[in-house]
């Protein structure tokens, strides 16, 4: 009998220590965060099953914060507070969630491309250069540029109903090319030479 006992005391100490020691009360009466007296019958309420509960009242949301020393207590107080009324209104209680967020301390990024910033540390584990891919040389085109002469044109691509032609044009000598002369009226006349601006003289210091 005394090992089936200690069993099931066990047992309700595994199912309780699951749960969170804290509850909230939800949508209470504002009247409750600016009397203090109220505020006091309201403690008491959950003093009766915890005398070290302790209490943060939130204004803005209506709600009250219960923190239990066990778990135990705070299962107690709700199934027997839950729905109760209040000033006139219903407390809902409900167990307040923790959340687990991780290490309190601030772990590195994970090294997935820091080799990308510079100067670049370590590559990660099986990280390879890539080879460069060999460049397209259009030696057909290479050819066809070098047989150009004077005076020729070479025609890149042929036209269709939709496309353009593309032709280029060699210049017929070097004065064409640099284009030293324009035409005005049907007469070609040099351009006239930009002189640049003189250099002031600067005295000198001694």
């Amino acid at each position: 009998m005394e090992r089936e006992r200690d069993d099931e005391v066990a047992t309700v100490d595994v199912q309780f220590t699951d749960l969170p020691n804290a509850l909230v009360a939800c949508k209470v009466s504002e009247e409750i965060f600016s009397n203090q007296s109220l505020k006091v019958r309201f403690e008491e309420l959950f003093r009766s099953y915890d005398p070290e509960a302790t209490f943060q009242f939130f204004k803005s949301f209506r709600r009250v914060r219960i923190n239990f020393s066990d778990a135990l207590a705070a299962a107690e107080a709700r199934a027997a507070l839950h729905k109760s009324d209040f000033q006139g209104k219903e407390v809902r209680l409900y167990f307040a969630q923790s959340v687990h967020i991780g290490s309190p301390r601030l772990e590195p990024p994970k090294p997935d491309k820091q080799f990308l910033l510079s100067p670049p540390p370590s590559p990660p584990v099986g990280w390879e250069q890539s080879q460069d891919a060999t460049p397209v040389i259009n030696y057909d085109l290479l050819c066809a540029i070098a047989k150009l002469g004077p005076g020729e044109k070479y025609e890149l691509h042929t036209g269709t109903p939709t496309t353009p032609s593309v032709v280029v044009h060699v210049c017929d000598s070097e004065q064409d090319s640099s284009g030293g002369e324009e035409e005005v009226d049907g007469v070609r006349r040099p351009r006239p030479k930009i002189i640049q601006t003189r250099r002031p003289d600067y005295p000198v210091t001694q």
